[in-house]
């Protein structure tokens, strides 16, 4: 029984091919059933998401499942040639594929690496595999595994606590040192894009509660806003909003800026001195930079936030080397212990064998030599000389199994010890 694992991310599948082999929650329940009433020795767990669609399969009889056999699957689930199916995605088995499951675990294989969001959705496709029953012992012992190997790279590195898009800086650097919580403050964001709808998920994540939505298209703004529970409201009520604000964000797409300092002088006087702080997200700007030398004012612009998303990308940089060696050393611990519960039932049946085979020479040395009446001591010495010369005899091959099995490289002694001793399967 090995690990296997067919997919493709962000790193070697455009996004057109990824929406074609990408599955909805509804659809993953639906595969994995489908994929046990094909192979109904198989255990398989899905991971499915915008970056990346990668398949983690074993069965009982390595010959009942390969590389091929996962691609034809994949490709009927989603009416593909099977060929494009192995063409544009990677294929790995065994340690490789531990190792790989736990990369991306540990988020070391994200487009963004160090985001947090990837292990929660390792550990979803992991509990759908168990609630569905596609899950079993390797699958279980791997995913494990894998959040163990994850949490130690959280623990024992900083490379998840380094912010490297504009966004995630500009809320969680920059607003959180201004404000000792964003829970009671008024936050005005202005655009409704994909850079607009990231930073409302950091906002979110930062206790923000109190938060207004302006956009040029008011539809978009109230779309947006019902999805993250907040308000929306019209552009030309912009400036009204801007003057109860404590925290002001622009992330629109416009020209020209949204607002100058001729335009905000007035509202400034209207907020009577208080607290501003202003995140520039939008390329071009949206403020006139001028606007933050008024007092009372904080204004960062977007080459501000850059340069703490590059200065933290180099931090990240520095400790991959350490990120790398722990995922490195989870795997070898994993397949370590893997091989030596796969041999250790042949271990344990051969000591059996050769334990029967001595009480029963034992017990006709003994009816031979009429040594019925041998006194304890004597007869617990002779006891112990079959014994050494047992694990004398055992020794070599035994050792030399479980070498062999550290090393990954089992199945061949470990037949050849099955097939020399009859051990049976």
């Amino acid at each position: 029984m090995k690990l296997q694992m067919i997919g493709c991310s962000h790193h070697d599948a455009a996004v057109e091919f990824r929406e074609k082999i990408s599955f909805t929650s509804d659809q993953i329940g639906q595969a994995l059933n489908a994929f046990r009433q094909r192979f109904p020795s198989s255990e398989i767990v899905l991971i499915s998401t915008c970056n990346r669609v990668e398949l983690y399969a074993t069965a009982g009889d390595n010959n009942e499942l390969d590389r091929d056999d996962v691609a034809e699957f994949l490709a009927d689930q989603h009416q593909l040639n099977a060929d494009e199916v192995v063409d544009q995605m990677i294929y790995r088995a065994g340690s490789d594929a531990v190792e790989h499951l736990f990369t991306v675990a540990a988020s070391l294989d994200s487009m963004v690496v160090g985001e947090a969001q990837i292990l929660s959705q390792v550990k979803q496709a992991y509990d759908t595999a168990c609630n569905t029953g596609s899950a079993g012992p390797l699958t279980h012992s791997v995913f494990q595994a894998a959040n163990r190997a994850a949490k130690r790279v959280q623990q024992e590195t900083s490379i998840h606590r380094r912010r490297v898009s504009v966004p995630s800086v500009a809320v969680g650097e920059v607003a959180t040192e201004v404000f000792d919580t964003l829970h009671n403050k008024r936050v005005v964001l202005c655009g409704a894009g994909e850079m607009g709808e990231e930073t409302l998920r950091y906002l979110k994540q930062a206790g923000a509660s109190d938060i207004c939505i302006v956009n040029r298209s008011y539809d978009r703004a109230v779309a947006l806003a019902n999805t993250f529970s907040a308000e929306s409201a019209l552009w030309q009520d912009l400036q009204e909003q801007i003057v109860g604000a404590d925290l002001l964000i622009g992330t629109t797409s416009a020209t020209e800026p949204i607002l100058d300092e001729a335009t905000f002088l007035p509202l400034h006087s209207k907020r009577k001195n208080r607290l501003l702080l202003i995140l520039d997200l939008a390329v071009p700007r949206d403020f006139e930079p001028s606007i933050g030398e008024l007092p009372n004012v904080y204004l960062y612009g977007i080459d501000d936030l850059q340069s703490a998303c590059d200065r933290n990308r180099r931090e990240r940089q520095k400790e991959w080397p350490k990120a790398k060696q722990v995922i490195s050393e989870e795997t070898q611990r994993f397949m370590q212990a893997f091989n030596h519960k796969a041999t250790g039932p042949v271990i344990q049946r051969l000591r059996e064998q050769a334990q029967d085979l001595k009480n029963d020479e034992l017990e006709r040395l003994i009816n031979k030599l009429r040594l019925e009446d041998l006194d304890p001591t004597t007869r617990k010495e002779i006891e112990k000389s079959f014994d050494r010369l047992i694990n004398k005899l055992l020794h070599p091959p035994l050792a030399s199994l479980r070498d062999d099995a550290a090393e990954g490289h089992r199945r061949g002694l470990l037949e050849a010890l099955r097939h020399l001793f009859n051990l049976g399967e």
